[in-house]
């Protein structure tokens, strides 16, 4: 039976647990996804398990926080007052916001908190500051040419 190797176009299923072991995503309503081992479109952590795999093998794959979305950074938090956002905008807690940043590339901040004169948003990843545990399977192996 062939087994995945470098450079193999793989089909993956996998399901993501935070610490508190609480599903924070997978590909259950996606279906698998289409990764190539070695072509760093996964945590290199989960390319590493799956060089040797066959196709139905199993693995749980650890991935402490600062390999994962990395530590949270409170300097991320920020407060925007409410007279820059548009004028009709109605923010709630949860909601994300586009920013463009000095370079010219958007980040994606969340409202954590609206005031009457601003509001809090977090741009840390969801997942930031949290360990992950990847439980993966294969599924497919598309061999490299």
């Amino acid at each position: 039976m062939q087994t995945a190797k470098q450079g193999d176009t793989v089909l993956i299923d996998y399901v993501v647990r935070n610490g508190d072991d609480n599903v924070v995503g997978g590909t259950e309503q996606a279906g698998p996804q289409t990764i190539t081992i070695g072509g760093s479109q996964i945590f290199p952590q989960i390319e590493a398990a799956l060089d040797g795999m066959k196709v139905g093998d199993e693995q749980t794959v650890q991935i402490p926080a600062a390999d994962a979305f990395g530590e949270r950074q409170d300097g991320l938090v920020i407060d925007i007052p409410r007279s820059s956002l548009p004028a009709d905008a109605e923010p709630q807690p949860g909601m994300t916001l586009a920013a463009q940043q000095q370079d010219g590339s958007t980040t994606n901040l969340v409202i954590t908190e609206v005031r009457d004169d601003a509001v809090t948003a977090d741009a840390n990843h969801p997942l930031a500051g949290q360990d992950l545990t990847f439980g993966v399977k294969l599924v497919e192996i598309k061999q490299a040419a």
